[in-house]
């Protein structure tokens, strides 16, 4: 194992790092599996492009539904626009979801996973841009912690270095994701809202006595089914999503061609380029405002980032170009023809231009694929949520995994938060147009988030050339920028309602973070170093009561306050400690075998210890329901290859020691000493002197302790006996009950962030005691306060 500076040098600890059975070729070759397992045979792909039909292209497979209304909410007042709208929905389809998602954006996906806050993960790991700092050098050396590494000259390097060089620069691209991830969640209210809507909508096109506002009932009861369904999970009727997606779309793809050979063929030269530029020559500002409607073409692009899962990049690709991509040209194509005869039919032009020979059956698939677009942005939304909440940036909530092999999730309060919205904007917006102004503005907005996101993973992880970036981003603005001046001209005709619901979602995530962030800053230089815990002595000058005390803690090194203010108040600790510091890494999962790391804290006679658990951000707690045992497993397989080592090399091993502490006294007393047993690559990391900095400690003090180390190596396994012992007379999970209050010189918006709101969420949260199994009767609360 590579040298490295360990947070826990100077306060005494002593490190053991066990990696068992797991030599570098194994090492290797896992990293490599992990990057790579999307790798499938040629006969795979095909299974796979198909089942992603229902995963990622429900969304975008049914905006045919209610484009051409929204371009044209007023009528066509010349059939030249028709084809010159047809040509800007073509050439938005080829450059968004085609050349820029689906053959770039998702190839910066982070180990399958999409949407934003996976962007984030990415960067954090190939920068120090974390808002929280509880990451060190042993969490890099996960095989899932992948990364790419560059030359210190070179370009992504002054980058990284800027980045990391202003705290202003990492706040504002934390904001930029959360104002990404706000309008993806309003993108998860609205789409329902109008794909239900407008699929539903069909009813009254043969049957005038229909009014709107039974439309409108019968798309809200289908809505509340939809959400209520959610708890139940989709696993067992997931397998019909993408038939029906693969039937919506074959339906469409040919319902086109057929209108396009009835009414006007002449509608192919859209594909021609020089329409956009007549559409807009001749429209002018009334093109540029159709732009919003247009807009909605490409809804459900950024649904295809965030729902890509486990499939593979290429077989999302082969399901866009060979099927999704061909069905929707032929489908809007087919429409525009039809509008090119039927000017005024343009109010439910879809339902207009099915013949009414299959009119009805296409009206059962249109509402069932309206279901399944709608709960893949629900199941986005969901992701987005449980990614937020592993990097501190959303109140814990309660997470359900209603499938075990498929990793589905669902969240009760944000479910009914969404359906209450969804149905509030249904029923109240009562319109295609306006409900699509709202979708309009939330779709450009996280493009343009994307967009940003992706010009630093470009650059960071890919070490794209500048030139390559630059056009990239050229490109991405030169289409999306005139898509975002559109949408806000309709801000007071329905967009006003993404933005809202984003703000106030922004406000939620936000503020949960700032208190977040401050409360660990606050702990971090409250904590008592370990240090000072040596000096106690054995006993810690307390008083040592049979027993295991589980210390929890966000700080990876030091002895956090509330174990001092614990101690401060009641003189006595359990005769075994062990602080578990619980941290969500920048990484989609940790494995199994890696997620419990344990050091020693002090010579054996202490009995302390400091265990690190360690979560991605797709990581299922309900796994850990025996949190405790897992626990203490990796405590017990500690000290026995503590034992093994020391009994089997302890010569070695003290002969290595004494000529590195007769060097010098500034030196580390050991380096690095790797020593193969049984296939096993058991490495010591190194511990520094103490210095009189830090503590009264002397380096000839420090050199009895690592006598005092070798030569009680005969008693490991009385200490394996005294722990479990301990384990029997009683586990304690004692844990921190904070109030963060405002200190009373501050201002008026920080005392309201931090005394109403942010206390308020805090108190409606869920406990860590509820995310890791703490019975009650174990439970621990030491209260304190912390002004901020």
């Amino acid at each position: 194992m590579a040298a490295e500076e360990d947070p826990d040098k100077k306060s005494g600890v002593w490190v053991l790092d066990q990696q068992i059975d797991r030599p570098i070729d194994v090492e290797g070759n896992k990293v490599k599996e992990t990057q790579n397992r999307k790798n499938c045979s040629s006969l795979m792909l095909l299974p796979l492009a198909f089942q992603s039909l229902g995963v990622v292209y429900g969304d975008l497979s049914t905006s045919p539904l209610y484009v051409f209304y929204n371009i044209f909410p007023d009528g066509v007042d010349d059939k030249e626009d028709v084809i010159g709208a047809l040509s800007v929905i073509v050439y938005s389809l080829t450059f968004i979801p085609l050349l820029k998602y689906v053959f770039v954006v998702c190839r910066a996906n982070d180990n399958g996973q999409g949407g934003t806050f996976a962007l984030y993960s990415l960067l954090c790991r190939h920068a120090k841009i974390k808002t929280v700092p509880n990451q060190d050098q042993t969490d890099e050396e996960l095989t899932t912690f992948s990364r790419a590494t560059f030359g210190e000259k070179s370009f992504a390097a002054r980058i990284k270095r800027w980045l990391e060089g202003h705290e202003f620069l990492q706040k504002t691209l934390l904001i930029l994701v959360l104002v990404g991830s706000c309008m993806v969640i309003g993108d998860g209210i609205l789409t329902p809202a109008i794909s239900v809507l407008s699929a539903v909508g069909g009813m009254n096109k043969n049957h005038s006595g229909i009014s709107n506002e039974i439309v409108v009932l019968v798309a809200v009861v289908i809505l509340v089914l939809l959400f209520v369904i959610q708890q139940y999970g989709t696993g067992k009727v997931c397998w019909l999503f993408a038939p029906v997606v693969l039937l919506w779309l074959l339906l469409i793809g040919g319902i086109g061609i057929f209108n396009i050979l009835k009414y006007d063929s002449s509608i192919l030269k859209a594909f021609s380029p020089v329409y956009v530029y007549r559409y807009f020559k001749r429209r002018g500002r009334g093109a540029w405002e159709s732009l919003g409607g247009i807009m909605l073409s490409i809804n459900g692009t950024e649904t295809l980032f965030a729902d890509l899962n486990h499939f593979p990049v290429l077989s999302i690709q082969i399901a866009f170009t060979v099927v999704v991509f061909p069905c929707l040209l032929l489908a809007y194509s087919g429409q525009a023809a039809y509008l090119m005869k039927n000017s005024n039919d343009v109010s439910c032009a879809f339902y207009h231009s099915v013949p009414d020979i299959i009119y009805w059956p296409v009206f059962v698939v249109a509402i069932a694929a309206a279901i399944v677009a709608s709960q893949s942005t629900i199941t986005a939304t969901f992701s987005l949520i449980k990614q937020a909440l592993a990097l501190g940036c959303f109140p814990r909530v309660k997470v359900i995994y209603t499938s075990r092999h498929r990793h589905q999730i669902y969240i009760p309060d944000v479910n009914w938060i969404l359906m209450i919205l969804c149905i509030s904007v249904t029923a109240g917006f009562n319109q295609q147009t306006q409900i699509g102004n709202a979708a309009g503005t939330a779709v450009v907005i996280v493009m343009l988030v994307t967009t940003f996101l992706m010009i630093l993973v470009m650059i960071l992880v890919w070490h794209w050339h500048w030139i390559f970036v630059l056009i990239f981003t050229s490109l991405s603005l030169l289409v999306e920028g005139p898509y975002l001046s559109a949408v806000l001209l309709k801000v007071n005709e329905g967009g006003w309602a993404p933005l809202a619901i984003a703000t106030a979602f922004f406000i939620v995530m936000y503020v949960w973070h700032y208190g977040t962030v401050r409360r660990y800053d606050i702990e971090m230089h409250s904590k008592v170093s370990m240090a000072w815990i040596l000096g106690l002595g054995p006993s810690l000058g307390l008083v040592r009561v049979p027993g295991v005390g589980l210390v929890y803690s966000e700080l990876a090194s030091g002895v956090p306050r509330i174990f001092s203010h614990f101690i401060t108040n009641l003189p006595a600790i359990h005769s075994v400690v062990v602080f578990v510091c619980v941290k969500y890494l920048p990484v989609c999962t940790v494995p199994e075998e890696e997620r419990f790391f344990v050091k020693r804290i002090g010579p054996n006679n202490f009995h302390m210890f400091r265990c690190f658990v360690r979560y991605g951000y797709k990581d299922d707690h309900r796994k850990d329901d025996d949190f405790e045992e897992k626990l203490f497993d990796s405590l017990f397989m500690f000290l026995r290859l503590e034992s093994l080592m020391e009994a089997s090399s302890d010569t070695d091993v003290s002969t290595i020691l004494d000529q590195q502490a007769l060097e010098s006294s500034d030196t580390p007393f050991y380096n690095n000493i790797s020593i193969p047993f049984s296939n096993a690559d058991i490495t010591i990391t190194s511990v520094e002197t103490i210095t009189p900095e830090d503590c009264q400690l002397n380096f000839s003090r420090a050199l009895t302790m690592t006598s005092s180390r070798r030569a009680s190596s005969i008693a490991e396994i009385d200490e394996m006996e005294f722990l479990n012992q301990c384990k029997d007379a009683g586990v304690v999970h004692m844990m921190g009950n904070t109030v963060v209050r405002a200190r009373r010189n501050s201002n008026f918006v920080k005392k309201i962030v931090i005394d109403y709101l942010y206390s308020f969420l805090r108190k409606i949260c869920r406990g860590n005691s509820v995310l890791f199994f703490v019975p009650q009767e174990s439970l621990l609360n030491v209260g304190q306060i912390l002004y901020v």
